[in-house]
């Protein structure tokens, strides 16, 4: 493989532009919890939430656990 060459899969145009929404998301709220909770309102699934942050379906699921637990002690 040439050097510089990316070894990732080419994306369609669909993902890339999930993607960069993605990255829009991370700079606007900060948080990756903050990030997987609105994905989430937005209607994408876990693993779909995954993929696009470059994680695993089990952390955005542990995730959104631990963020409804703590929206819960707050009210």
């Amino acid at each position: 493989m040439a050097r510089g060459e990316d070894r990732r899969p080419e994306l369609s145009k669909e993902d890339e532009i999930a993607r960069l929404l993605a990255i829009q998301l991370r700079l606007q709220l900060g948080s990756q919890t903050r990030i997987i909770a609105e994905l989430s309102r937005a209607g994408f699934g876990p693993t779909r939430i995954a993929q696009l942050l470059g994680t695993t379906a089990n952390t955005v699921n542990v995730t959104l656990q631990k963020a409804k637990k703590a929206s819960k002690s707050e009210a």
